[in-house]
């Protein structure tokens, strides 16, 4: 982003205050000021040339008011339950989701939900019922997901701006995800980077495989500590792309599955699913750019894991 600004929130209204508007001949000051949007702010253009025709971008004095935060109904059906929040602001919200809880409904639990009239219990809804508790007409979209098993932080778009804008980041690669696993064997050093496209398994619906006709997938590893004892290594990750199960399906075809994993030959002696946590989630902000970095400690099974290790 170019230039400086400040901004305060009012309302549904975000009020920039971005100094003296360049205008260009032909232009009046609403014109500069839905330029300024889309090259100095780089805001969403759709959403710009959609708000204009609203009446959503307005000029008051030197103060430019921008509709950013309409009220909206969620989709997910609100569910009162424990939501550890990891960072909140007007445009993001980054919350804690437990091994065992699903980002958003799949349709599988459809049936329980339908006998007991309760919105089923995923993260996504648990978000809902934590706006709908405030009062807060919030329709939370999530940006990335995490497997049902994998416990770590998600993060949530509050608004339509940040929505658009975080998915742009997504597509750049410029949201950064760090995990955290506990693997079955000794894992090299020299193990540094696997790159290796990952696809569908045709014997299996709900595996992938690491497959020379799948999509690209690279993962980072990192070796942080070894427990020769158990044969297990404690590794970092940190993904360059997102594909399903890209971890699990990565770890596996060097040799070292998860510990818990199962699915692709893990053992669960120690730990019931897989190991594996996300440790840090890093964005850039969607209104300033500004980076963002969201630690999430450990939960107490892998904490206990590693002392059993240790």
């Amino acid at each position: 982003m170019s230039g400086k600004f400040t901004w305060t929130r009012r309302g549904e209204w975000l009020e920039l205050m971005p100094g003296k508007l360049p205008m260009r001949e032909g232009q009046d000051r609403l014109d500069a000021a839905a330029a300024w949007l889309e090259e100095g702010l780089q805001a969403p253009p759709k959403l710009l040339r959609r708000l204009r025709a609203e009446g959503g971008v307005k000029l008051a004095g030197d103060r430019l008011r921008l509709l950013a935060f309409p009220a909206r109904a969620s989709q997910y059906a609100p569910l009162e339950a424990e939501l550890p929040l990891l960072y909140e602001d007007d445009f993001c919200l980054v919350v804690h989701k437990p091994a065992g809880l699903k980002v958003h409904p799949d349709g599988s639990e459809g049936s329980a939900s339908r006998v007991t009239s309760a919105p089923p219990d995923t993260l996504a809804n648990r978000v809902a019922g934590w706006f709908a508790g405030r009062g807060e007409p919030i329709a939370a979209a999530h940006i990335h997901r995490l497997d049902e098993f994998t416990s770590g932080p998600v993060l949530f778009a509050k608004n339509e701006y940040a929505h658009l804008k975080l998915d742009e980041a997504m597509s750049r690669k410029e949201i950064g995800r760090t995990y955290i696993a506990f693997v079955q064997g000794i894992v090299s050093p020299r193990l540094k980077v696997i790159d290796q496209p990952i696809g569908r398994d045709r014997h299996h619906n709900q595996r992938r495989r690491a497959s020379p006709g799948g999509k690209p997938a690279v993962t980072h590893v990192e070796l942080l500590e070894v427990f020769p004892k158990h044969d297990v290594s404690l590794v970092r990750l940190t993904l360059e792309t997102g594909r399903t199960h890209q971890i699990r399906v990565h770890l596996s075809a060097e040799g070292h599955p998860l510990v818990g994993d199962a699915l692709y030959g893990g053992s669960t002696k120690w730990l019931s699913h897989q190991a594996l946590h996300g440790e840090r989630l890093s964005f850039p902000h969607p209104l300033s750019g500004e980076a963002v970095e969201v630690d999430d400690p450990w939960p107490p099974a892998l904490t206990r894991l590693r002392d059993l290790f240790s």
